[in-house]
């Protein structure tokens, strides 16, 4: 037992290492200080670790240098004001008045390409007790086992408002996953018309599969409750940024946090980190249609070819919902049939 217990205080160590040595590589240190620090943390580590006798001595040495990491990690702060790259530089805001929750900066940006697009906002109202549908879109670029969510809600009046969760990236940055763990990127929430951010993964980006689920088994009053979570959390990121974390905060697990009032809210399960498998999921927990077979509700569900062919056209919400696996006329969620006692 003694044995095996040193073998694991000595991996955990050999872990800790490696996260410090990335710590502060990427950090915001200026490079010499970045490289120079990363690489003598590592040889400092390892030293303490080999030479330092007893070993319980050279253990509380290094527990000391990874506190004095760790610490500094803990202190780099978010901020919204950065030289963003143009898709992220605008931050959406709501307005609540009673019944009606007024959204400004609503992305609907016009893609000629991927990357050249012409930038525009606009602001909408919307009435709380009009929300009809919450549907959960998944885009998948080649992984199938990590994709992207997005989550969209309905309105009585046929319109819909698309919330995708993503990293807000400076000019000149690019996604890395790895970089997703070190406080790297700021959380971003857009909020926009789906033919900004549905078209731009149907009908721009290559190689993407964009599957759409109407959510079911919901009540009007549990709609208003996400959706407001929603809205009183876009808010806050105002005043308050916050970092994006590609493990504990990403757009699947921060989902998940917003709809803790959906009777059927999943406690824990492995595909919501592995959330390729999330439709999957949400099939044996019949939140989305059953009426079909898994493997039939997920080919159904693909609206490529009906995004494409909506394009710029007004109506394309209403198009590429049209025969898909669950969603009824009016467009609302299908409830459970109440029983008498209930």
């Amino acid at each position: 037992m003694r044995a095996l217990g040193v073998i694991f205080l000595a991996l955990l160590q050999i872990s800790l290492m490696v996260w410090g040595v990335l710590a502060i590589y990427f950090s915001y240190l200026p490079i010499p200080l970045r490289y120079g620090g990363a690489g003598l943390f590592a040889v400092s580590s390892v030293a303490v670790l080999l030479l330092v006798r007893p070993w319980l001595k050279g253990a509380v040495i290094f527990w000391v240098m990874f506190a004095v990491v760790l610490g500094g990690w803990l202190s780099m702060a978010p901020s919204n004001h950065r030289d963003w790259q143009p898709d992220c530089a605008v931050l959406p805001y709501a307005t609540v008045n009673g019944d009606e929750i007024t959204i400004h900066n609503i992305r609907n940006f016009d893609y000629q390409t991927e990357t050249d697009y012409t930038i525009q906002y606009y602001d909408r109202s919307f009435a709380l007790s009009g929300l009809r549908s919450f549907d959960l879109i998944m885009c998948d670029w080649g992984l199938q086992h990590i994709v992207h969510t997005m989550v969209s809600f309905g309105f009585d009046d046929g319109s819909y408002l698309c919330v995708s969760i993503e990293t807000r990236k400076e000019k000149g940055e690019a996604y890395s996953t790895i970089k997703g763990f070190f406080r790297q990127y700021e959380r971003f929430y857009v909020v926009a018309d789906e033919r900004d951010l549905i078209r731009l993964r149907t009908n721009f980006r290559q190689g993407e599969t964009v599957y759409l689920y109407r959510l079911q088994n919901v009540s009007p009053a549990v709609l208003e409750q996400v959706f407001l979570d929603y809205v009183n959390y876009i808010n806050r990121l105002v005043d308050t940024p916050e970092w994006y974390n590609a493990l504990t905060g990403n757009c699947t697990t921060e989902i998940r946090g917003h709809t803790r009032p959906y009777p059927n809210r999943v406690k824990w399960d492995w595909r919501i980190l592995a959330n390729g498998y999330g439709d999957q999921l949400m099939y044996e927990k019949n939140m989305v249609d059953t009426s079909l077979p898994f493997t039939e509700l997920k080919q159904n569900s693909i609206i490529n070819q009906t995004a494409m062919a909506a394009d710029r056209d007004p109506a394309f919400s209403k198009k590429i919902r049209q025969g898909l696996p669950g969603m009824n006329p009016g467009g609302t969620v299908r409830m459970k049939k109440e029983t008498s006692d209930q």
